[in-house]
């Protein structure tokens, strides 16, 4: 069409495009201001000048408007490179929305020219959209290649496993961690890089118990890691029911009903196994060692196989593994009451997340104790029971390590005092259980902490299994104020020094993205740690260590102090805003001290790394590592007579302050700083150095907003749960925000293999082989993602095709 009407069209087109472009430029003008007097940078303000000049121009159909924004646009890829590199996700968030107007505008520069009275040049005009579109689709096509590091291949997989695990007697995942250090690593290769490609789903179990999710994800969660014994896979659920299926088939044995609840926090990472008659590890030499008792503890005629489960109820249950009944000669009628000797506190406070560990015939207790609440909360004390009569047979209080036992008359636990939320470990040969020990309450201000509390705090402590005795404790932070615990289980494995000898060691990392390995008789460190200066703060009542421990010998995985260049955002727009945000912000650095002003800190209190913990090829001395990258806003104001706090702080009753927290997050509900948010990471324990990372998942089931995006772009999501490594090569991952479970050839970090699961999971996966038919299963249980609507009850057994 021609004539007065197509042209009347033709300008009303430029001059929308044109008012959406002052619309831009406006919001870059505004917003680039605000940025530049917090001392940010100019970019967004001439970006915005020139935008909106581009926009009237067009409007009025000034062909000077296609120079203007060639300038915009060549001097914002001069810019973004200058600031950014050439990293992909940072040049994407800079470029493509400016991309993608220079395409609109090429395709309009005839119309804009005929309307200037000269010629259209559309066949120019035309070249220039089609190199900009063929941007634009390479520019998307990467948003779908996985930006990775990969370094030096892991030498994994090249050990055959032991000519045991080829029968039916291979060992049984009968420990949370797979073994009782924790390594997380079967020896076993049937299904290995060849082969995984064709694993199919064998069974599928529905728990019947699906986990309640809120949005603060105080609910009930599924983060099981199930046991394997023999022909028997054993199962828990967030309330605490206790299940037994056939593990070649998935048919239900026994249920037993717990029904655990509180106010918050109800999940169960796991349970423990014991065999009382004669099979327990180290029994004789546990028993010898004993000075709480003069003669074994009979074993009894019945649950002499017994599964224990500790509650959200604060109670800790024996089971008896054949049947699902409860051991009647444990505790009163199988239950052990562990809220004796805390003290009163409210429904909720003191519960118990983690499995028991098993210590020759102890079980290990700890307790999870709500974060920053108040200075009078439940003790954090670990106890020791006896895995036959369930009676105390030691205390470690932390607050009091003069307490042995149960507290003197009229008195309790220490208040307060360090706990231990996450998975112990455990070496039968020297006897010693070791703990992830948490701070003292509350979490973020420490005025009233004891020299007690101070001394272990933010350590990993060697007990004696037998006793309770304190053996060693290495401290990760002094006088924390960040709620940087350990928060995993440490793990045992070998270290091999320069000169090829292996040393007992413990292997662990923590939440501000340290890694740290220690000897395991003694505590030192085998690789290089160092104290730093760190700054003081000013909130009164609050003390302040000048230093703290860094691990550099050994490789830290996302942390680093942030700047302005480091925000992101899915568009420009919000890229801003997280600048304006930082720019409001402190932010100097790993340590830096709570305020009063607001604050940054990064990596936040869920890290770094959280309980998911560490798994090992024991073959080739490689451990795997998975870490979210989150940050965190806080601020810290004083409690003041008749005020209510502000929403979505934490009250810390009892100290001088309360504090705001909340997710470092951008207007479009994304992390602020660039991606990956989560990865996976090999660590060669030989050279100390990174063989590879990668990120983990995809905003397929999660995207801005909270909209699911449905496409498998992989730019690596927060990580919550654990990895399993095999002596098939395989890394086997589950927890990250997207609904997949994935193997990974643990010598490169490449994906091998996925299967969609029902919805997320957080749990960590298992594989055994059945006795029965000699077949390997892998395992996971799905209960839905953090912070996830889509909830479940599945577990999921994997199996290759054929005999």
């Amino acid at each position: 069409m021609t004539g007065p009407k197509a042209a009347g069209r033709s300008h009303w087109l430029l001059i929308v495009i044109g008012a959406l472009l002052v619309l831009a430029g406006l919001a870059f003008l505004v917003g680039g201001v605000s940025l530049v007097l917090k001392g940010g940078s100019w970019y967004y303000l001439i970006a915005g000048v020139l935008l909106a000049a581009v926009g009237v121009a067009l409007g009025r159909a000034r062909p000077i408007a296609l120079s203007l924004y060639a300038l915009l646009f060549v001097g914002s890829a001069v810019w973004a490179v200058w600031e950014a590199g050439w990293q992909f996700w940072p040049l994407f968030a800079r470029l493509f929305f400016f991309l993608g107007i220079a395409f609109v505008l090429a395709l309009v520069a005839p119309l804009l020219r005929r309307k200037a009275g000269l010629l259209p040049q559309t066949g120019r005009s035309m070249a220039a959209s089609g190199v900009l579109l063929v941007a634009i689709v390479a520019s998307l096509s990467g948003m779908f290649v996985q930006q990775s590091v990969l370094n030096v291949a892991a030498e994994t997989g090249r050990v055959p496993a032991p000519a045991e695990a080829a029968g039916a007697g291979v060992a049984n995942w009968d420990n949370w961690g797979g073994n009782p250090g924790g390594e997380r690593f079967a020896r076993l290769d049937q299904i290995n890089r060849d082969t995984v490609k064709d694993l199919k789903v064998a069974w599928t179990y529905r728990t019947g118990d699906v986990a309640e999710n809120t949005a603060a994800g105080l609910g009930s969660e599924d983060q099981q890691t199930p046991l394997q014994i023999g022909e028997t896979v054993y199962l828990c659920t967030p309330h605490n029911n206790v299940i037994a299926l056939e593990s070649d088939s998935g048919k239900e044995i026994w249920k037993t009903e717990i029904n655990a609840r509180n106010r918050t926090w109800m999940r169960c990472r796991g349970l423990a196994y014991a065999d009382l008659g004669g099979k327990m590890p180290n029994r004789a030499q546990v028993d010898a060692a004993s000075q709480l008792r003069a003669q074994v503890t009979p074993v009894p005629a019945a649950c002499a196989r017994r599964i224990y489960v500790n509650t959200v109820k604060a109670e800790l249950i024996a089971l008896d593994a054949d049947t699902g009944k409860f051991c009647e000669g444990f505790g009163a009628a199988g239950r052990v009451d562990l809220r004796v000797g805390m003290g009163i506190s409210p429904e909720g406070v003191y519960k118990v997340t983690s499995a028991p560990t098993l210590a020759g015939d102890v079980l290990v207790v700890g307790g999870f104790v709500t974060d920053n609440l108040s200075t009078d909360v439940p003790s954090g004390v670990v106890r020791g029971f006896d895995a036959v009569t369930g009676q105390l047979r030691w205390a470690f209080d932390a607050g009091n390590p003069a307490i042995k036992g149960l507290p003197p008359e009229g008195q309790t636990y220490t208040r307060g005092s360090p706990n231990v939320w996450s998975a112990m470990s455990y070496d039968p040969k020297l006897n010693l259980v070791f703990l992830p020990m948490g701070n003292a309450a509350p979490d973020l201000w420490g005025g009233l902490r004891t020299p007690e509390m101070e001394k272990y705090s933010s350590s990993v402590v060697a007990l004696d299994a037998s006793t309770g005795a304190v053996r060693w404790s290495f401290q990760t932070v002094h006088h924390d104020l960040w709620d940087f615990d350990i928060p995993m289980q440490p793990t045992l494995t070998d270290f091999p020094g320069a000169d090829g000898k292996l040393t007992p060691a413990v292997v662990f990392g923590v939440k501000q993205g340290q890694i740290f390995v220690l000897d395991r008789v003694t505590g030192k460190p085998l690789t290089k740690v160092e104290e730093v200066p760190v700054p003081a703060g000013s909130l009164k009542g609050e003390r302040y260590s000048p230093t703290q421990p860094l691990s550099t010998g050994m490789p830290s995985i996302g942390v680093k102090t942030l700047t302005e260049a480091d925000m992101w955002g899915v568009t420009p727009f919000d890229q801003l805003l997280c600048r304006i945000d930082f720019r409001e912000m402190s932010h100097h650095g790993l340590f830096e001290p709570p305020t009063a002003h607001k604050q940054l800190v990064f990596p936040g209190s869920l890290g770094g790394m959280n309980w998911g913990g560490i798994s090992v090829d024991a073959t080739s001395q490689t451990i795997f590592v998975n870490d979210m990258r989150l940050g965190l806003r806080a601020q810290a104001f004083e409690h003041k007579a008749g005020e209510t706090i502000r929403p979505g702080s934490v009250p810390m009753t009892g100290s001088p302050y309360y504090v705001y927290k909340d997710r470092f997050l951008s207007a479009l509900g994304v992390p602020c700083q660039a991606p990956p948010f989560g990865t996976m990471t090999a660590i060669d324990l030989k050279t100390q150095k990174v063989n590879w990372q990668v990120p983990v998942g995809t905003v397929k089931d999660t995207g801005p907003l909270g909209l699911k995006l449905g496409l498998p772009i992989p730019i690596g999501m927060p990580t919550i749960g654990g990895s399993m490594a095999t002596q098939g090569g395989l890394l086997f991952f589950s927890a990250s925000l997207d609904y997949y479970i994935r193997a990974f050839d643990s010598g490169t970090g490449q994906e091998l293999w996925k299967s969609r699961l029902p919805v997320g999971s957080q749990a960590t996966p298992i594989t055994y082989k059945s006795p029965k038919n000699g077949k390997q299963y892998l395992l996971v249980s799905a209960g839905g993602a953090r912070q996830s609507t889509d909830r479940g009850d599945y577990v999921i057994a994997y199996t290759l095709p054929g005999n």
